[in-house]
């Protein structure tokens, strides 16, 4: 394997690409049937979820690229059908898939989220892989590299024009790397580590979407609209919503940290002075009510205090002052 494919075809007139998709395809379904049996999850629930998402996936994948490369298509329509010469867009895979996920989720009424988190981790390998299908198709490549330093596979890739052939990155390779390294991190770091249903899904959006929002900026035929590029767009969005997420579930923690364990520890008679310090009106707006029987008690009502963020921030603050 060098700067340039020997060939597209595997052996006769079967493309790479598709040897490679279809490696993605088996290889992911043993990982989501690994993780079925794990969870003790309903038998064959891994094949019913590939023969339901798999082929959404690639229509949408298809149907997405098209979407934004009509112009390549327009001659020729039936040039949509021929997906083994490439032209996959993997954000219309993943709408695709996320689509025939949550019809899947609603008919045979399973969690949403706990089957994105045994899927995700699988979707990153495949795409890992899948890559390499660019590679053999000559596509997915970046900028021009001019210093003869940086020449060299798989650092670059040799992409023939008009006068000849020109050093371009290998953009395909940067995100087969970032999607390996996704994998890694979902199936040995978080995996069975996980505390709530969607964590591994949160984790792919953000890795994600920070490392193709920079590779995305790399590539010299990214999808456009206008003179913006799709998928950079996507991208960052998904990753600013998990960080969005991340950071409300960062101040909830430090919420409980500084009021509701503090709290926790308090004896009747504290409470009744914190209550003398602050007034019964106050407490009683957080707690719900200004009566108290037990440390229970407080336990339960400190914790309904999070629905009143800015106040709860507040006396939480002035809690743990003097009582921590």
């Amino acid at each position: 394997m060098g700067a340039m494919p020997a060939s597209r075809y595997a052996f006769g007139s079967v493309p790479w690409y598709s040897v490679l998709i279809v490696s993605a395809i088996v290889i992911g379904l043993s990982l989501c049937s690994h993780e079925q049996k794990r969870l003790k999850l309903p038998a064959d629930l891994a094949i019913d979820l590939a023969l339901c998402l798999i082929p959404s996936a690639i229509v949408g994948a298809r149907l997405y690229y098209v979407a934004f490369s009509w112009d390549v298509f327009a001659a020729d329509p039936l040039r949509i059908l021929r997906i083994w010469e490439g032209g996959l867009a993997i954000y219309g895979g993943i709408l695709g898939g996320a689509i025939a996920l949550l019809l899947f989720c609603a008919v045979r009424h399973m969690p949403l989220l706990q089957l994105a988190d045994i899927l995700v981790p699988a979707l990153a390998l495949g795409q890992g892989i899948g890559r390499w299908g660019n590679y053999f198709n000559m596509e997915a490549y970046g900028r021009l590299i001019t210093n003869p330093q940086w020449q060299f596979f798989p650092a670059a890739v040799l992409i023939p024009v008009d006068s000849g052939y020109e050093w371009h990155m290998a953009t395909f390779f940067y995100e087969s790397c970032v999607d390996v390294l996704i994998f890694l991190v979902l199936w040995f770091g978080v995996r069975k580590r996980k505390r709530w249903n969607g964590q591994l899904l949160a984790v792919y959006m953000l890795m994600y979407g920070i490392g193709r929002a920079v590779i995305e900026g790399l590539r010299m035929d990214s999808l456009y609209s206008g003179s913006i590029r799709i998928s950079q767009i996507v991208s960052i969005t998904l990753a600013a919503v998990v960080a969005d997420f991340a950071i409300y579930l960062a101040q909830e923690r430090n919420v409980k940290a500084f009021y509701t364990t503090p709290i926790k520890a308090l004896s009747n008679q504290k409470y009744h002075d914190l209550v003398e310090t602050y007034g019964p009106d106050r407490v009683g707006l957080l707690t719900g009510d200004t009566s108290i029987n037990s440390e229970a008690d407080i336990v339960v009502m400190t914790t309904e205090v999070l629905r009143n963020r800015s106040e709860e921030r507040r006396v939480g603050k002035e809690c743990r002052s003097r009582w921590s």
